[in-house]
């Protein structure tokens, strides 16, 4: 799906497997792709590079908004390419927190999600391209969003959602962090909150109201 000129969202829409939203920006030659998903699930991220004339080599920077395997298992496909891989230093600890779990349950290796840089608060240049970066706790205790000013969208993983909000029950989650991240992200100008699942959210006015709703909704509840 076609957001800008610039901006894709390769969006998970199955009801039969847990999976997250993928999202590919692109400007002057570079390429980022935030939240790659499960790595059996990645043929619709390719399906979509490919409508793109694109594959996973044209690829520069792998982002991950939190290390839970349904958005940071696919960053091993992108082995072997040209693709730096990134996450904030605090999930790359929950990672080594929970080796023991990925291996056994998992059967995944946690050397293969090791980071080539860690995000931080500001912003990061991938060419003409600049993100603002914020650390967002709550979810998990590295969670970061995104924000791109140029294109006015608002990457928020699974810090919140349209008409909801991230688990805090998972390893790392804490209910009175959640919520100040969110108070947080609400007060950034947005024309597009992009999530980890469910739907995007178009229009200033409708990001606005999102962060309202959710927070009279289910604040009391974290």
């Amino acid at each position: 799906m076609e957001l800008t000129p610039h901006l894709n969202a390769f969006l998970w829409t199955s009801p039969q497997a847990n999976n997250c939203n993928t999202y590919l920006l692109r400007s002057a030659g570079k390429s980022i792709l935030i939240d790659p998903g499960h790595a059996a699930l990645f043929e619709h991220v390719e399906r979509g590079l490919a409508a793109l004339a694109l594959t996973i080599n044209d690829i520069d920077l792998v982002i991950c908004t939190h290390a839970h395997p349904d958005h940071i298992e696919a960053v091993r496909r992108f082995a072997g390419t040209q693709a730096q891989f990134t996450l904030h230093e605090d999930e790359w600890q929950l990672i080594q927190n929970m080796a023991p779990y990925l291996k056994q349950a998992m059967g995944l290796d946690p050397d293969q999600f090791s980071p080539d840089f860690f995000l931080t608060e500001g912003e990061l240049h991938v060419g003409d391209i600049t993100l603002e970066v914020y650390h967002t706790p709550g979810h998990s205790p590295g969670a970061v969003t995104l924000r791109w000013p140029e294109n006015r969208a608002l990457f928020t993983g699974d810090l919140i959602f349209k008409g909801g909000l991230g688990r805090t029950d998972l390893p790392g989650g804490n209910g009175a962090q959640l919520k100040a991240s969110i108070r947080r992200m609400g007060e950034l100008d947005a024309d597009w909150l992009l999530s980890g699942h469910g739907d995007v959210i178009k229009g200033a006015d409708a990001v606005r109201e999102n962060f309202r709703q959710v927070e009279a909704a289910w604040f009391g509840y974290v």
